[in-house]
């Protein structure tokens, strides 16, 4: 059999200069060392050769073995959220009212002649001119609030509270919580009928002239009833509160924080 590295040579034969022996043993006069030297040579060699094939294959399946990590691995069927249709949910929302922005002072004007009652600028604008399309057909349209600070709601709703010996989830069925009420956007108004002022701010205003013209026409002026009956927040019927909605800022105001679907 011939050993691998030295093809056609004998076995007892000599190794010539030049072979694979360190020259500091080749220059030894002893022969007989030096064949004693070729199977450790061999052995040496081999045995690093193997090493080097382990390590190098290692090596390589290193690089090309996929890596177990978090980022590689599929994410777990039971993992994936599901699809929903649930509404989204306004995590500023107290006791059923939502949280709304206060409208700056230089937004204001007034609704009224002696400047009590404001609006926001856009508002109080389409209010005048429904107020007085309604005038025209023998309505009057009596503004009772409109702009009301975060402030003002604060001692409404807990020394008014206090004095009804309310707590606040009742007084929350009659009045906002302060930072929640549609008043301090600037774009709310309780409206009475100047005709029969003993309907304001009751429920009762449903049964004046100014409610009916006021759900036939109160759209075509960019206002909507607030608290319809059984109304989704769970506030008490309120005839007489509206709000504008009639332009972007105002209609993003009320409905981007809601998931309502538009009426067919």
């Amino acid at each position: 059999m011939k050993k691998a590295g030295f093809p056609g040579k004998p076995q007892n034969s000599s190794p010539e200069p030049g072979d694979d022996i360190p020259a500091a043993l080749r220059d030894t006069p002893d022969s007989g060392s030096k064949l004693r030297v070729q199977p450790l040579v061999l052995v040496i060699g081999g045995v690093l050769g193997f090493v080097v094939m382990a390590v190098g294959s290692g090596f390589l399946f290193f690089l090309t073995a996929p890596q177990e990590n978090a980022e590689n691995q599929p994410t777990p069927v039971n993992s994936i959220p599901a699809a929903t249709n649930t509404p989204a949910i306004n995590n500023d929302t107290v006791l059923g009212h939502l949280a709304y922005p206060e409208a700056p002072e230089s937004e204001l004007l007034p609704i009224t002649a002696d400047g009590r009652i404001r609006m926001r600028t856009a508002a109080a604008q389409r209010f005048q001119q429904m107020a007085q399309a309604a005038r025209s057909a023998g309505i009057i349209l009596v503004p009772i609030s409109g702009f009301r600070a975060v402030k003002e709601q604060e001692q409404l709703f807990f020394n008014v509270g206090a004095q009804r010996n309310q707590t606040p989830a009742q007084r929350a069925a009659l009045s906002a919580p302060p930072g929640h009420s549609e008043h301090h956007t600037g774009y709310a108004v309780d409206i009475g009928d100047g005709g029969v002022p003993a309907t304001n701010l009751q429920a009762n205003f449903e049964n004046t002239k100014a409610f009916v013209w006021l759900q036939a026409n109160a759209a075509r002026f960019g206002f909507e009833l607030s608290f319809p009956k059984d109304n989704t927040q769970g506030v008490s019927y309120e005839p007489w509160h509206w709000r504008f909605v009639g332009d972007r800022n105002s209609l993003e105001t009320f409905y981007k924080a809601r998931n309502i679907k538009p009426v067919q």
